[in-house]
Formats: C-alpha cells, structure tokens, sequence
C-alpha cells in the first residue's frame, strides 16, 4: 500500500484500477497557490515544538519525584499513566464538552479563534501523553547506579547538580526514545485533532487531518494531490525523526 500510494500521487486517480499518469501535477496542485498545505506544516511544527518541550518535560520532572521515598508513589503513577489508557476520539469529545464549557463562560467556543483550538489540542495531548513518557523516564532514573549517586553527594554535588551532570546524561537513552515518540506523535496527531476542532475550524487543522480533509472532503477528484501531500509528509517526518535521533545518541553516555 505504501508503494501503491507513492505511485497514486503521479497519477489521476479514479479507483485503484482505473488511473491515469499525471507527472508532477498533483505535487503542483498540493503545493501550489492557495495550497492549505503549508499553512497546516506551520500550526503542526508549532504544534509539535510546544508539546514536546512541555510532555518531556513535564513528565521528567515528575519522574524525578515519583522515585522518590515518598508515601503514594504507586498510586500517583497509575493516576498519571490512566489517560494514556482512553482512546483519542473519545478524549477528543470529552474535552471538546469540557473546554467549551469553560470557553462559554467568555462567550466563545473551541473554534472562535485559533488560539482556542490551538490551545486547546495542547492540553489534551499533554495530559493524555504525559503519563506513558513519564513511566519511560522512571523506568530509566531507577536505573542510575546508586554508588554513583552515592559519590556525588560525598564530593559535595548538590541535588540539582546531581540531577544536571549525573541523572539526566545516565538517562540519555530514554530522552532519545521519548523525544522521538513526542516527535513522530505531534506530527501524525489526527483523532484528536478530529474530535476536538473538527472540519469547521480550517486554522487549527493539523498535516495528517489536512492531507484527509484534501482526500475525502473536498469537491473534485482530490485523491491524487492529496496522496502527494502525504508522500511529502512521510519524507519531512522521517527526516525530522532522523535528525533528532543522531543529535540525542551522540548525547549518550556510558
């Protein structure tokens, strides 16, 4: 399927046996003027710097205190970890309900302007993703030897030090793994994308809906240009994902 969808993209298509060659002309329509393609790159790398930088961090910094000696640490795993657990639609039209309600007490709603959609989409998929980050990262934390711990506190290291020049290097691996999932996850985010903004808010729609919405919700025969987007959407995450992948592993310690 993949390949056939590379080949659909040069292609007038009808059904998956009667198309006719194109050429380029479907990547000129997709990326041409009036494009809404280029738009929605920006909201999703906007979308994605925003959700990595708060999911990482967030859920390190809450790692680091759930491995702590403290009383309930189990309980508040689990409680973080649940919303990992509820599928995306379905937290899509949970916080749809929930923002507008909020939102109604101004006067607006999700799809009023773009920084409520926007916004919007942020909280929900940081507190859905969060959790499973954080459970990654407490897994790799638990990990540090203890005789190295141990040492830094001898030589008079400070926790924050110790944290800085100790933790964080030994749980390189780990940040490499969540930094790629919170990567690869913001820019192919689509049911809660869906489910929250819908098709009557354009200026917070995403790559992954955009390219659907070019596919199966326009007039015409969209297919074609919109297999093209997605060829390109394909080639810009894999390049993104690569990219960070070699700058984080060359971050690694022993």
């Amino acid at each position: 399927p993949f390949l056939m969808g590379i080949v659909f993209s040069f292609t007038k298509y009808r059904t998956i046996v009667d198309f006719e060659f194109t050429g380029f002309q479907n990547y000129v329509i997709a990326f041409g003027k009036g494009s809404t393609f280029w738009h929605a790159l920006g909201v999703s790398v906007y979308f994605v710097i925003v959700t990595v930088l708060i999911i990482n961090v967030g859920a390190y910094l809450i790692a680091l205190l759930l491995t702590k000696s403290l009383k309930g640490t189990s309980f508040f795993r689990s409680l973080f970890f649940m919303p990992n657990l509820i599928g995306g639609i379905v937290l899509g039209y949970i916080w749809q309900l929930l923002l507008n309600a909020i939102y109604s007490l101004w006067g607006q709603t999700l799809t009023s302007n773009f920084n409520n959609g926007f916004w919007g989409l942020v909280i929900l998929t940081c507190w859905q993703q969060i959790g499973y980050m954080m459970v990654i990262y407490i897994a790799a934390i638990s990990a540090v030897p203890e005789d190295v711990l141990e040492s830094a506190k001898i030589d008079g290291a400070s926790r924050t030090m110790t944290t800085l020049k100790i933790t964080i290097p030994m749980t390189m691996p780990s940040i490499t793994i969540c930094l790629f999932m919170t990567l690869t996850n913001g820019f192919k985010l689509f049911d809660q994308n869906l489910a929250l903004n819908g098709y009557t808010s354009p200026d917070n729609m995403l790559l992954a809906m955009d390219i659907y919405n070019t596919m199966f919700n326009s007039s015409g025969n969209n297919m074609g240009p919109g297999q093209a987007k997605s060829v390109v959407f394909f080639l810009l995450v894999m390049l993104v994902s690569w990219t960070q992948l070699r700058a984080t592993r060359q971050k690694e310690v022993e």
